[in-house]
């Protein structure tokens, strides 16, 4: 089992900056963030993989940062560049078995965190 715990959402104006971290109780394969706004699908953000490799969906790409720290068990989004169309709730996730890459689809995860919001005034 392994708990995910988000903080670091907020309000911010476009074109400002926020990071997003998340403590996990134990490290996993991959970890991904995720954002779901008001009447719209989950979207994949950002993944990274235990080896350190990164993807990124097209829509942030250049302006967010995927990281982990030395012991793997938390990650970060970084963000950059912040449009309205980010607004949204993010999500941590996690996935629960060896993986040699990670995919930003969720049913690939199965550890979720609460989620923190995200708002971006224009």
């Amino acid at each position: 089992q392994v708990q995910l715990l988000e903080s670091g959402g907020g309000s911010v104006q476009a074109g400002g900056s926020l990071m997003l971290s998340c403590t996990a109780t134990r490290y996993t394969y991959c970890m991904a963030w995720f954002r779901q706004a008001p009447g719209k699908e989950r979207e994949g953000v950002g993944t990274v993989h235990i080896g350190g490799s990164t993807t990124y969906a097209d829509s942030v790409k250049g302006r967010f940062t995927i990281s982990r720290d030395n012991a793997k068990t938390s990650l970060y989004l970084q963000m950059n560049s912040l449009k309205p169309e980010d607004t949204a709730m993010y999500f941590c996730a996690a996935d629960s078995g060896y993986r040699p890459f990670c995919r930003t689809d969720p049913y690939d995860y199965v550890y979720w965190g609460q989620g923190t919001q995200v708002t971006v005034s224009s």
